[in-house]
Order: C-alpha cells, then sequence, then structure tokens
C-alpha cells in the first residue's frame, strides 16, 4: 500500500509547512468518501487522467511527500483525514488504488510505514 491518497487528499494539507494547509482543517472528508464519483474525480486527477479541482491540484502537489513520510509534516486531525481517504480508495477504487500505488510507489519500499499509518489513523 501506499501513502498515495493520503497524500492525495488531506495529508497533503500539511505536506509543506510554507504553503497555507489551515484553509483545510474543514475539508468535508465525509463528502468525498461518500460519493463514488467525487472521488473517483479526484483519483484521476492525481493520475493526470482527468480535471482538478483547485483542492486537488494542491493535494496533488504533495502526495510525494506524504507518500515517503506518513504525512510527517500533517497534523493529527488531518493525519485522520488522510487516513480515511486512503483507506475509502482502497476499499472503494482498488484498481485506482493499484494505480497510485505504482505511480508513487512503485517498488513498495513504502508499505510497511503505510500499513502502520493506517493502522493508527484510519478508523
Amino acid at each position: 500500500m501506499k501513502l498515495v491518497i493520503v497524500l492525495a487528499l488531506v495529508a497533503a494539507v500539511a505536506a509543506r509547512p510554507d504553503e497555507d494547509f489551515d484553509r483545510y482543517n474543514n475539508f468535508d472528508v465525509n463528502e468525498l468518501i461518500a460519493n463514488l464519483r467525487l472521488l473517483k474525480a479526484y483519483v484521476l486527477c492525481f493520475l493526470n487522467e482527468g480535471k482538478c479541482t483547485p483542492e486537488g491540484s494542491d493535494f496533488k502537489k504533495w502526495i510525494p511527500d506524504a507518500v515517503q513520510t506518513s504525512c510527517g509534516k500533517c497534523s493529527e486531525q488531518q493525519k485522520s483525514l488522510v487516513s480515511v481517504v486512503i483507506k475509502a480508495i482502497m476499499e472503494k477504487l482498488p484498481e485506482d488504488w493499484a494505480k497510485l500505488s505504482k505511480q508513487f510507489n512503485a517498488d513498495g519500499q513504502h508499505d510497511a510505514e503505510l500499513n502502520e499509518f493506517l493502522a493508527k489513523y484510519a478508523p
């Protein structure tokens, strides 16, 4: 598994200290994961296969750092949000998750960290 989407959505929210992440603290992750069409649109953005919302574009920029550090620069709230998104993509869109994993963690070197991250933060 890869901290891919973690990154993607809200993880990225805190991946860069020089960026304004506070605007994502109230990001409605439940709305995102409950709407399969919306979730798929975000994934397509991350894969460069679809259009990106402003939020999707921001998250996409932060994905690599989030994957490599298990969202190390995220707040506890953001880690929780990111884990929810990753878990949703893994469960609801497994084929897309496989593509994201291949793109951002092809050799699987971050799998152990991701599993630990999800075990700690995913409900």
